[in-house]
Protein backbone atom coordinates (compact mmCIF):
# COMPACT_ATOMS: atom_id res chain seq x y z
CA UNK A 1 0.00 0.00 0.00
CA UNK A 2 1.10 3.58 -0.63
CA UNK A 3 1.86 5.62 2.49
CA UNK A 4 1.91 9.42 2.13
CA UNK A 5 2.75 12.19 4.56
CA UNK A 6 -0.27 14.43 5.14
CA UNK A 7 0.60 17.98 6.18
CA UNK A 8 -2.80 18.34 7.85
CA UNK A 9 -2.41 15.36 10.19
CA UNK A 10 1.39 15.77 10.46
CA UNK A 11 1.88 12.04 9.93
CA UNK A 12 2.35 9.40 7.26
CA UNK A 13 -1.00 7.82 6.34
CA UNK A 14 -2.24 5.03 4.13
CA UNK A 15 -3.40 6.54 0.85
CA UNK A 16 -7.10 5.92 0.26
CA UNK A 17 -8.67 8.10 -2.44
CA UNK A 18 -12.33 9.10 -2.41
CA UNK A 19 -12.88 6.88 -5.45
CA UNK A 20 -11.35 3.40 -5.35
CA UNK A 21 -9.92 3.66 -8.85
CA UNK A 22 -9.58 7.39 -9.49
CA UNK A 23 -7.34 10.08 -8.00
CA UNK A 24 -8.02 13.81 -8.32
CA UNK A 25 -5.06 16.08 -7.59
CA UNK A 26 -4.48 19.82 -7.76
CA UNK A 27 -1.04 21.43 -7.61
CA UNK A 28 -0.28 25.13 -7.29
CA UNK A 29 1.45 26.36 -10.42
CA UNK A 30 3.45 29.54 -11.02
CA UNK A 31 2.66 33.22 -10.78
CA UNK A 32 3.97 34.20 -14.20
CA UNK A 33 5.94 37.38 -13.58
CA UNK A 34 9.47 35.98 -14.04
CA UNK A 35 11.36 33.05 -15.55
CA UNK A 36 11.09 29.62 -13.95
CA UNK A 37 13.84 28.64 -11.53
CA UNK A 38 15.09 25.34 -10.13
CA UNK A 39 12.80 25.65 -7.11
CA UNK A 40 9.83 25.51 -9.47
CA UNK A 41 11.36 22.49 -11.19
CA UNK A 42 11.73 20.65 -7.90
CA UNK A 43 8.09 21.18 -6.93
CA UNK A 44 6.66 20.29 -10.33
CA UNK A 45 8.85 17.19 -10.78
CA UNK A 46 7.77 15.96 -7.32
CA UNK A 47 4.12 16.35 -8.29
CA UNK A 48 4.79 14.62 -11.62
CA UNK A 49 6.48 11.66 -9.91
CA UNK A 50 3.53 11.33 -7.51
CA UNK A 51 1.13 11.28 -10.46
CA UNK A 52 3.30 8.83 -12.40
CA UNK A 53 3.56 6.44 -9.48
CA UNK A 54 -0.17 6.54 -8.82
CA UNK A 55 -0.74 5.78 -12.51
CA UNK A 56 1.76 2.91 -12.36
CA UNK A 57 -0.19 1.45 -9.45
CA UNK A 58 -3.34 1.45 -11.58
CA UNK A 59 -5.15 4.65 -10.64
CA UNK A 60 -6.80 6.91 -13.20
CA UNK A 61 -5.22 10.25 -12.23
CA UNK A 62 -6.53 13.70 -13.16
CA UNK A 63 -3.85 16.34 -12.56
CA UNK A 64 -4.69 20.07 -12.51
CA UNK A 65 -2.02 22.76 -12.19
CA UNK A 66 -3.04 26.40 -12.31
CA UNK A 67 -1.38 29.46 -13.80
CA UNK A 68 -1.74 32.69 -11.82
CA UNK A 69 -1.81 35.34 -14.57
CA UNK A 70 -3.13 38.31 -12.57
CA UNK A 71 -1.31 39.36 -9.41
CA UNK A 72 0.40 42.33 -7.71
CA UNK A 73 3.82 41.15 -8.90
CA UNK A 74 2.63 40.87 -12.51
CA UNK A 75 1.13 44.34 -12.38
CA UNK A 76 4.35 45.79 -10.93
CA UNK A 77 6.43 44.10 -13.63
CA UNK A 78 4.14 45.46 -16.34
CA UNK A 79 4.33 48.99 -14.92
CA UNK A 80 8.12 48.79 -14.60
CA UNK A 81 8.40 47.81 -18.28
CA UNK A 82 5.57 50.10 -19.41
CA UNK A 83 3.69 47.24 -21.11
CA UNK A 84 0.32 45.58 -20.53
CA UNK A 85 -0.01 42.77 -17.99
CA UNK A 86 -0.89 40.39 -20.85
CA UNK A 87 2.55 40.94 -22.41
CA UNK A 88 4.20 39.91 -19.15
CA UNK A 89 2.06 36.83 -18.63
CA UNK A 90 2.43 35.52 -22.18
CA UNK A 91 6.22 35.86 -22.01
CA UNK A 92 6.50 33.83 -18.82
CA UNK A 93 3.74 31.35 -19.60
CA UNK A 94 5.77 30.38 -22.67
CA UNK A 95 8.88 29.93 -20.51
CA UNK A 96 6.88 27.82 -18.06
CA UNK A 97 5.43 25.55 -20.76
CA UNK A 98 8.86 25.15 -22.38
CA UNK A 99 10.27 24.07 -19.02
CA UNK A 100 7.52 21.50 -18.50
CA UNK A 101 8.10 20.04 -21.96
CA UNK A 102 11.85 19.75 -21.42
CA UNK A 103 11.36 18.12 -18.02
CA UNK A 104 8.85 15.64 -19.49
CA UNK A 105 6.01 16.83 -17.26
CA UNK A 106 2.52 16.34 -18.66
CA UNK A 107 -0.42 18.06 -16.93
CA UNK A 108 -4.03 17.46 -17.93
CA UNK A 109 -5.51 20.93 -17.38
CA UNK A 110 -3.77 24.29 -16.95
CA UNK A 111 -6.50 26.73 -15.85
CA UNK A 112 -5.69 30.45 -15.84
CA UNK A 113 -7.14 32.88 -13.31
CA UNK A 114 -8.14 35.44 -15.95
CA UNK A 115 -10.37 32.83 -17.64
CA UNK A 116 -12.30 32.14 -14.41
CA UNK A 117 -13.36 35.57 -13.17
CA UNK A 118 -17.09 34.73 -13.43
CA UNK A 119 -16.57 31.56 -11.36
CA UNK A 120 -14.57 33.52 -8.78
CA UNK A 121 -17.29 36.14 -8.40
CA UNK A 122 -19.93 33.43 -7.90
CA UNK A 123 -17.79 31.75 -5.24
CA UNK A 124 -17.34 35.04 -3.35
CA UNK A 125 -21.05 35.87 -3.60
CA UNK A 126 -21.86 32.56 -1.96
CA UNK A 127 -19.41 33.19 0.89
CA UNK A 128 -20.97 36.63 1.51
CA UNK A 129 -24.52 35.24 1.48
CA UNK A 130 -23.54 32.58 4.04
CA UNK A 131 -21.96 35.15 6.35
CA UNK A 132 -18.33 34.11 5.89
CA UNK A 133 -17.20 37.21 3.99
CA UNK A 134 -17.95 40.94 4.06
CA UNK A 135 -17.71 43.91 1.70
CA UNK A 136 -15.57 46.86 2.80
CA UNK A 137 -16.45 50.47 1.88
CA UNK A 138 -13.76 50.47 -0.81
CA UNK A 139 -15.44 47.61 -2.65
CA UNK A 140 -12.89 45.03 -1.54
CA UNK A 141 -14.23 41.78 -0.08
CA UNK A 142 -12.63 39.97 2.87
CA UNK A 143 -12.96 36.53 4.38
CA UNK A 144 -13.77 36.54 8.09
CA UNK A 145 -11.18 34.16 9.56
CA UNK A 146 -13.04 34.02 12.90
CA UNK A 147 -15.98 32.39 11.09
CA UNK A 148 -13.87 29.28 10.49
CA UNK A 149 -12.99 27.57 13.80
CA UNK A 150 -10.29 25.29 12.32
CA UNK A 151 -8.02 28.02 10.99
CA UNK A 152 -4.36 27.31 11.71
CA UNK A 153 -4.62 23.51 11.82
CA UNK A 154 -2.85 23.00 8.49
CA UNK A 155 0.11 25.28 9.21
CA UNK A 156 0.21 24.58 12.94
CA UNK A 157 0.01 28.32 13.70
CA UNK A 158 -2.19 28.91 16.72
CA UNK A 159 -1.06 32.41 17.71
CA UNK A 160 -3.45 34.86 16.01
CA UNK A 161 -0.74 37.50 15.95
CA UNK A 162 0.96 35.31 13.32
CA UNK A 163 -2.15 35.45 11.13
CA UNK A 164 -1.81 39.13 10.17
CA UNK A 165 -2.17 39.45 6.39
CA UNK A 166 -2.06 42.22 3.77
CA UNK A 167 -0.92 45.06 6.02
CA UNK A 168 -1.88 47.75 3.49
CA UNK A 169 -5.57 46.94 3.98
CA UNK A 170 -5.60 46.90 7.79
CA UNK A 171 -7.73 50.07 8.10
CA UNK A 172 -10.77 48.53 6.42
CA UNK A 173 -10.53 44.95 7.70
CA UNK A 174 -12.52 43.86 10.73
CA UNK A 175 -9.59 41.78 11.95
CA UNK A 176 -5.93 42.12 10.91
CA UNK A 177 -5.84 38.47 9.90
CA UNK A 178 -8.84 38.58 7.55
CA UNK A 179 -7.72 38.14 3.93
CA UNK A 180 -8.84 39.59 0.62
CA UNK A 181 -11.12 37.65 -1.70
CA UNK A 182 -11.63 40.59 -4.07
CA UNK A 183 -9.47 43.71 -4.35
CA UNK A 184 -11.00 47.03 -5.38
CA UNK A 185 -9.34 48.47 -8.47
CA UNK A 186 -6.59 51.07 -8.13
CA UNK A 187 -5.78 53.63 -10.84
CA UNK A 188 -3.78 52.12 -13.68
CA UNK A 189 -4.49 48.50 -12.69
CA UNK A 190 -6.40 45.89 -14.71
CA UNK A 191 -9.89 45.22 -13.42
CA UNK A 192 -13.13 43.35 -13.99
CA UNK A 193 -16.69 44.40 -13.19
CA UNK A 194 -18.26 42.80 -10.11
CA UNK A 195 -21.29 43.31 -7.80
CA UNK A 196 -18.94 45.29 -5.52
CA UNK A 197 -17.44 47.49 -8.23
CA UNK A 198 -14.38 47.27 -10.41
CA UNK A 199 -11.62 45.04 -9.10
CA UNK A 200 -9.71 41.80 -9.39
CA UNK A 201 -9.42 38.52 -7.47
CA UNK A 202 -7.29 38.08 -4.37
CA UNK A 203 -4.59 35.45 -4.57
CA UNK A 204 -6.09 32.66 -2.45
CA UNK A 205 -9.58 32.52 -3.94
CA UNK A 206 -8.37 31.43 -7.38
CA UNK A 207 -7.18 27.95 -6.37
CA UNK A 208 -10.34 27.15 -4.41
CA UNK A 209 -12.42 28.12 -7.44
CA UNK A 210 -10.42 26.35 -10.15
CA UNK A 211 -9.79 23.16 -8.19
CA UNK A 212 -13.48 22.75 -7.34
CA UNK A 213 -14.55 23.60 -10.90
CA UNK A 214 -12.53 20.73 -12.40
CA UNK A 215 -12.26 18.27 -9.51
CA UNK A 216 -15.49 18.82 -7.59
CA UNK A 217 -16.21 20.09 -4.09
CA UNK A 218 -13.94 17.46 -2.51
CA UNK A 219 -10.82 15.82 -3.90
CA UNK A 220 -7.82 13.70 -2.95
CA UNK A 221 -4.53 15.62 -3.14
CA UNK A 222 -3.60 19.29 -2.99
CA UNK A 223 0.06 20.17 -3.25
CA UNK A 224 2.69 22.83 -3.62
CA UNK A 225 5.90 24.06 -2.08
CA UNK A 226 6.21 24.23 1.71
CA UNK A 227 6.21 28.02 1.46
CA UNK A 228 2.54 27.85 0.38
CA UNK A 229 1.27 26.16 3.54
CA UNK A 230 0.72 29.57 5.15
CA UNK A 231 -1.10 31.66 4.27
CA UNK A 232 -2.09 30.38 0.83
CA UNK A 233 -3.22 26.83 1.56
CA UNK A 234 -4.51 27.71 5.02
CA UNK A 235 -6.75 30.35 3.41
CA UNK A 236 -7.84 28.06 0.60
CA UNK A 237 -8.88 25.42 3.09
CA UNK A 238 -10.87 27.88 5.20
CA UNK A 239 -12.90 29.43 2.39
CA UNK A 240 -13.54 26.09 0.66
CA UNK A 241 -14.66 24.09 3.69
CA UNK A 242 -17.18 26.73 4.76
CA UNK A 243 -18.57 27.13 1.27
CA UNK A 244 -18.99 23.43 0.55
CA UNK A 245 -19.77 22.37 4.13
CA UNK A 246 -17.27 19.51 3.86
CA UNK A 247 -14.43 18.48 6.16
CA UNK A 248 -11.89 17.62 4.97
CA UNK A 249 -12.12 19.54 1.71
CA UNK A 250 -8.85 17.87 0.66
CA UNK A 251 -7.88 14.44 1.98
CA UNK A 252 -4.09 14.71 1.60
CA UNK A 253 -1.94 17.83 1.64
CA UNK A 254 1.35 17.23 -0.22
CA UNK A 255 4.16 19.75 0.28
CA UNK A 256 7.63 19.83 -1.28
CA UNK A 257 10.74 20.97 0.62
CA UNK A 258 12.95 23.95 -0.01
CA UNK A 259 15.89 24.13 -2.37
CA UNK A 260 19.17 25.38 -0.90
CA UNK A 261 22.39 26.77 -2.35
CA UNK A 262 25.41 26.57 -0.05
CA UNK A 263 22.99 25.63 2.75
CA UNK A 264 20.95 28.83 2.28
CA UNK A 265 17.38 28.84 1.02
CA UNK A 266 17.26 29.98 -2.59
CA UNK A 267 15.56 33.38 -2.80
CA UNK A 268 15.65 36.51 -4.91
CA UNK A 269 16.44 38.62 -1.86
CA UNK A 270 19.71 36.68 -1.46
CA UNK A 271 20.47 36.90 -5.16
CA UNK A 272 21.09 33.15 -5.48
CA UNK A 273 18.31 32.20 -7.86
CA UNK A 274 19.22 29.73 -10.63
CA UNK A 275 16.95 30.08 -13.65
CA UNK A 276 16.06 26.96 -15.60
CA UNK A 277 16.56 28.57 -19.00
CA UNK A 278 20.20 29.07 -18.07
CA UNK A 279 20.78 25.76 -16.33
CA UNK A 280 19.22 23.68 -19.10
CA UNK A 281 21.75 25.14 -21.54
CA UNK A 282 24.41 23.30 -19.52
CA UNK A 283 22.61 20.28 -18.07
CA UNK A 284 20.33 17.73 -19.71
CA UNK A 285 16.75 17.91 -18.37
CA UNK A 286 16.87 14.17 -17.63
CA UNK A 287 19.88 14.77 -15.40
CA UNK A 288 18.01 17.56 -13.63
CA UNK A 289 15.10 15.20 -12.95
CA UNK A 290 17.42 12.56 -11.48
CA UNK A 291 19.14 15.15 -9.30
CA UNK A 292 15.75 16.30 -7.97
CA UNK A 293 14.82 12.70 -7.17
CA UNK A 294 18.10 12.14 -5.33
CA UNK A 295 16.56 13.74 -2.21
CA UNK A 296 13.27 12.92 -0.51
CA UNK A 297 10.63 15.39 -1.64
CA UNK A 298 10.04 16.73 1.90
CA UNK A 299 13.70 17.35 2.77
CA UNK A 300 15.89 20.28 1.67
CA UNK A 301 17.61 19.73 -1.68
CA UNK A 302 21.10 21.19 -2.03
CA UNK A 303 22.14 22.53 -5.44
CA UNK A 304 25.77 22.00 -6.45
CA UNK A 305 27.80 21.05 -9.49
CA UNK A 306 28.97 17.90 -7.70
CA UNK A 307 25.44 16.63 -7.13
CA UNK A 308 24.52 17.35 -10.74
CA UNK A 309 27.59 15.44 -11.92
CA UNK A 310 26.55 12.44 -9.81
CA UNK A 311 23.12 12.56 -11.44
CA UNK A 312 24.78 12.79 -14.86
CA UNK A 313 26.81 9.65 -14.16
CA UNK A 314 23.67 7.77 -13.15
CA UNK A 315 21.88 8.94 -16.30
CA UNK A 316 24.75 7.78 -18.51
CA UNK A 317 24.71 4.43 -16.74
CA UNK A 318 20.96 4.08 -17.27
CA UNK A 319 21.25 4.90 -20.97
CA UNK A 320 24.13 2.45 -21.40
CA UNK A 321 22.21 -0.35 -19.68
CA UNK A 322 19.10 0.27 -21.80
CA UNK A 323 21.13 0.30 -25.00
CA UNK A 324 22.91 -2.89 -23.98
CA UNK A 325 19.60 -4.63 -23.21
CA UNK A 326 18.14 -3.57 -26.55
CA UNK A 327 21.23 -4.82 -28.34
CA UNK A 328 21.14 -8.15 -26.51
CA UNK A 329 17.50 -8.57 -27.50
CA UNK A 330 18.60 -8.64 -31.15
CA UNK A 331 21.41 -11.10 -30.52
CA UNK A 332 20.08 -13.71 -28.09
CA UNK A 333 17.71 -16.42 -29.25
CA UNK A 334 14.88 -18.22 -27.41
CA UNK A 335 15.70 -19.81 -24.07
CA UNK A 336 14.99 -23.56 -23.83
CA UNK A 337 16.76 -24.30 -20.56
CA UNK A 338 17.76 -22.31 -17.48
CA UNK A 339 20.31 -23.50 -14.96
CA UNK A 340 20.37 -22.51 -11.30
CA UNK A 341 22.47 -19.44 -11.98
CA UNK A 342 19.98 -18.18 -14.60
CA UNK A 343 17.07 -18.79 -12.23
CA UNK A 344 18.85 -16.86 -9.48
CA UNK A 345 19.26 -13.91 -11.84
CA UNK A 346 15.50 -13.91 -12.46
CA UNK A 347 14.87 -14.06 -8.72
CA UNK A 348 17.24 -11.16 -8.15
CA UNK A 349 15.44 -9.13 -10.82
CA UNK A 350 12.10 -9.76 -9.10
CA UNK A 351 13.61 -8.74 -5.76
CA UNK A 352 14.91 -5.46 -7.22
CA UNK A 353 11.47 -4.67 -8.64
CA UNK A 354 9.72 -5.40 -5.34
CA UNK A 355 12.24 -3.29 -3.43
CA UNK A 356 11.68 -0.35 -5.79
CA UNK A 357 7.94 -0.50 -5.12
CA UNK A 358 8.48 -0.75 -1.36
CA UNK A 359 10.66 2.36 -1.46
CA UNK A 360 8.11 4.32 -3.47
CA UNK A 361 5.27 3.12 -1.24
CA UNK A 362 7.19 4.57 1.72
CA UNK A 363 6.13 8.19 1.15
CA UNK A 364 7.79 8.30 -2.29
CA UNK A 365 11.29 7.53 -1.02
CA UNK A 366 12.98 8.27 -4.36
CA UNK A 367 16.59 8.22 -3.05
CA UNK A 368 16.08 4.63 -1.91
CA UNK A 369 14.24 3.76 -5.12
CA UNK A 370 17.15 5.12 -7.18
CA UNK A 371 19.49 2.81 -5.27
CA UNK A 372 17.51 -0.15 -6.62
CA UNK A 373 17.55 1.34 -10.12
CA UNK A 374 21.34 1.44 -9.84
CA UNK A 375 21.31 -2.14 -8.57
CA UNK A 376 19.41 -3.14 -11.70
CA UNK A 377 22.09 -1.59 -13.94
CA UNK A 378 24.78 -3.43 -11.96
CA UNK A 379 23.03 -6.73 -12.61
CA UNK A 380 22.75 -5.91 -16.31
CA UNK A 381 26.49 -5.22 -16.67
CA UNK A 382 27.61 -7.96 -14.26
CA UNK A 383 25.38 -10.87 -15.26
CA UNK A 384 23.47 -10.23 -18.47
CA UNK A 385 26.33 -8.83 -20.51
CA UNK A 386 28.52 -11.84 -19.79
CA UNK A 387 25.89 -14.56 -19.80
CA UNK A 388 22.59 -13.36 -21.27
CA UNK A 389 19.42 -15.41 -21.61
CA UNK A 390 16.34 -14.18 -23.40
CA UNK A 391 14.29 -14.65 -20.23
CA UNK A 392 16.57 -12.47 -18.11
CA UNK A 393 17.00 -9.83 -20.83
CA UNK A 394 13.23 -9.50 -21.36
CA UNK A 395 12.59 -9.30 -17.63
CA UNK A 396 15.33 -6.71 -17.03
CA UNK A 397 14.14 -4.60 -19.97
CA UNK A 398 10.54 -4.80 -18.77
CA UNK A 399 11.55 -3.69 -15.27
CA UNK A 400 13.62 -0.81 -16.66
CA UNK A 401 10.64 0.40 -18.66
CA UNK A 402 8.49 0.10 -15.56
CA UNK A 403 10.95 2.15 -13.51
CA UNK A 404 11.03 4.76 -16.23
CA UNK A 405 7.26 5.18 -15.92
CA UNK A 406 8.13 6.90 -12.63
CA UNK A 407 11.54 8.40 -13.43
CA UNK A 408 10.59 9.79 -16.84
CA UNK A 409 14.19 10.07 -18.06
CA UNK A 410 14.58 7.28 -20.65
CA UNK A 411 11.74 7.93 -23.08
CA UNK A 412 14.15 8.80 -25.89
CA UNK A 413 16.13 5.59 -25.39
CA UNK A 414 13.61 2.88 -24.58
CA UNK A 415 11.47 3.21 -27.69
CA UNK A 416 13.17 1.99 -30.87
CA UNK A 417 12.42 3.55 -34.25
CA UNK A 418 13.52 2.96 -37.84
CA UNK A 419 16.36 5.51 -37.61
CA UNK A 420 17.76 3.78 -34.55
CA UNK A 421 17.69 0.40 -36.26
CA UNK A 422 19.67 1.86 -39.17
CA UNK A 423 22.15 3.42 -36.74
CA UNK A 424 22.64 0.06 -35.05
CA UNK A 425 23.39 -1.60 -38.37
CA UNK A 426 25.95 1.08 -39.29
CA UNK A 427 27.71 0.70 -35.96
CA UNK A 428 27.74 -3.08 -36.39
CA UNK A 429 29.34 -2.61 -39.80
CA UNK A 430 32.11 -0.44 -38.32
CA UNK A 431 32.71 -3.01 -35.60
CA UNK A 432 33.04 -5.76 -38.25
CA UNK A 433 35.47 -3.62 -40.27
CA UNK A 434 37.55 -3.03 -37.15
CA UNK A 435 37.54 -6.75 -36.42
CA UNK A 436 38.87 -7.43 -39.90
CA UNK A 437 41.80 -5.08 -39.21
CA UNK A 438 42.47 -6.86 -35.93
CA UNK A 439 42.54 -10.22 -37.70
CA UNK A 440 45.27 -9.02 -40.10
CA UNK A 441 47.10 -7.45 -37.12
CA UNK A 442 46.53 -3.90 -38.33
CA UNK A 443 46.13 -2.75 -34.74
CA UNK A 444 46.89 0.90 -35.53
CA UNK A 445 43.76 1.20 -37.72
CA UNK A 446 41.70 -0.89 -35.30
CA UNK A 447 42.68 1.35 -32.40
CA UNK A 448 41.91 4.45 -34.46
CA UNK A 449 38.38 3.16 -35.24
CA UNK A 450 37.89 2.37 -31.56
CA UNK A 451 39.05 5.86 -30.57
CA UNK A 452 36.83 7.61 -33.12
CA UNK A 453 33.79 5.60 -32.05
CA UNK A 454 34.50 6.50 -28.42
CA UNK A 455 34.42 10.19 -29.37
CA UNK A 456 30.89 9.60 -30.64
CA UNK A 457 29.88 7.96 -27.38
CA UNK A 458 30.14 4.37 -28.67
CA UNK A 459 32.14 2.18 -26.31
CA UNK A 460 33.68 -1.09 -27.57
CA UNK A 461 34.33 -4.09 -25.34
CA UNK A 462 36.68 -6.68 -26.82
CA UNK A 463 36.41 -10.38 -26.02
CA UNK A 464 38.45 -13.34 -27.24
CA UNK A 465 36.54 -13.93 -30.46
CA UNK A 466 34.24 -10.91 -30.77
CA UNK A 467 33.58 -7.28 -29.85
CA UNK A 468 30.47 -5.78 -28.32
CA UNK A 469 29.45 -2.14 -28.36
CA UNK A 470 27.25 0.01 -26.15
CA UNK A 471 26.08 3.59 -26.65
CA UNK A 472 27.13 6.03 -23.93
CA UNK A 473 26.66 9.80 -23.67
Amino acid sequence: MLMLYNTLSKKVEEFKPLDEFRVKMYFCGPTVYDYMHIGHARAYVAADVLKRYLSLKGYDVLHIQNITDIDDKIIKKANDENVSWEVITERYVKDYMDMLNKLNIKIHIHPRVSDHIKDIIEFIEDLISKGYAYVAPSGSVYFSVDSYPYYGELSGRVDRNEWRQEEEFLAEKRKPYDFALWKAAKPGEPYWESPWGKGRPGWHIECSVMSSKYLGSQFDIHGGGQDLIFPHHENERAQSEVRFGLRPWVRYWFHVGYLTIRKEKMSKSLGNVVYLKDLLNKVRPEVLRLWILSAHYRTPLEFSEEYLENANKLFNRLVSSVNLLKKLLTEVGPTHYLDERDINVLRELSSIRESFYRAMDDDLNTPKALAYVYELTTLVFRDLEQRPTLASILKAYSIMREFNEVLGVLDNYIYTGVKEELLNKLIELLVIIRQKHREIKDYETADWIRSELMKLGIKLMDYKDRSRWVLEL
